[in-house]
């Protein structure tokens, strides 16, 4: 280091600091799925921490007809949740009696109708994204709502069209003003990844949260494997706030009641508990919503 000049080195150091304190940190946002499963669950049911950011995710819309046969729109997005229980007005009641709820809503999901893949499965790129962004303001602005979430988990096209489709949507929502955030929610899966990653890769830079879905992990995992695999996936999307996740009859990955707090306490400790999701609000109505009870209690704490 002979005759290095000290200030240069020293204005190197504060750069690097400041890069290292930008990078994503604890936050209180307590996110919950909704509306899926028709068990007349409403926005109220769910009790809400005040000191939380509180995302409701409206599960789901999808680019299938109603009809008692599903088949694909190209883009035209139809809702399928429980629209008794969770209608605009609804929304706009749970927003007016708490200032930290936003509500946003959620892309593809597992199945559509009677158990058939929701795929993706543009005619082409540019007419998916078309309808997409046009049936998709219209909901969204129908129902006052604030993000969306992208969870398709089948695909008939690569993942470079999958990137560009859904990244085009996002872009030009948030450009036009109608969300104001997003999310993904991929699992570990190899046709999974290779989508979602290959989104991340173009257009990360234009999503807020990764849903990951750890509960899609074997049932039975533990505290040890959970903190493992939250380290693989931030890797694998990296810069992303990845929030761990849980499903509230603990069927799958780090049960609520088996060590997902503790993992949560680890996290926070090491500031990487960006957020916690819960799948999902039907199901948990059966338990008293005991689980985000104690999620929103973690998250509000500040340390």
């Amino acid at each position: 280091m002979k005759g290095f000049p000290l200030l240069p080195l020293a204005l190197f150091i504060f750069h690097a600091l400041i890069l290292v304190e930008s990078g994503p940190a604890n936050s209180n946002l307590f996110r919950e799925y909704i509306g899926a499963e028709f068990k007349n669950v409403g926005f109220s049911d769910v009790p809400i921490n005040s000191g939380v950011e509180f995302h409701y995710i409206l599960s789901f819309a999808i680019d299938y007809t109603t009809s008692s046969s599903p088949s694909l729109t190209d883009g035209k997005f139809n809702v399928f949740w429980d629209t008794d229980n969770l209608s605009p007005d609804r929304v706009a009641a749970i927003k007016s009696e708490h200032s930290n709820v936003r509500v946003a809503l959620s892309l593809g999901g597992d199945t559509v109708g009677d158990g058939e893949p929701a795929n993706f499965d543009p005619s082409s790129p540019e007419t998916w994204i078309s309808n997409a962004v046009s049936s998709l303001t219209k909901i969204i602005q129908e129902y006052n709502l604030d993000g969306i979430d992208i969870d398709y988990e089948h695909f008939k096209t690569d993942p470079d069209t999958f990137a560009h489709c859904i990244g085009q949507l996002i872009s030009t929502l948030k450009k036009n003003g109608v969300v104001s955030f997003a999310s993904i929610a991929p699992y570990d899966d190899d046709e999974i990844q290779s989508h979602y990653m290959a989104l991340w890769k173009s257009y990360g830079h234009l999503i807020d949260y990764v849903n990951f879905q750890f509960y899609a992990y074997d049932e039975g995992t533990t505290v040890a494997q959970f903190l493992r695999y939250f380290d693989e996936q931030s890797s694998n999307y990296g810069g992303g706030k990845v929030l761990p996740s849980f499903i509230s009859d603990g069927s799958g990955g780090l049960a609520p009641d088996g060590g997902f707090f503790t993992a949560c306490s680890r996290l926070k400790s090491e500031g990487k508990l960006y957020g916690i999701f819960v799948w999902c609000a039907d199901d948990s109505k059966g338990l008293g919503f005991k689980y985000e009870k104690q999620s929103q209690s973690l998250l509000a704490i500040s340390h």
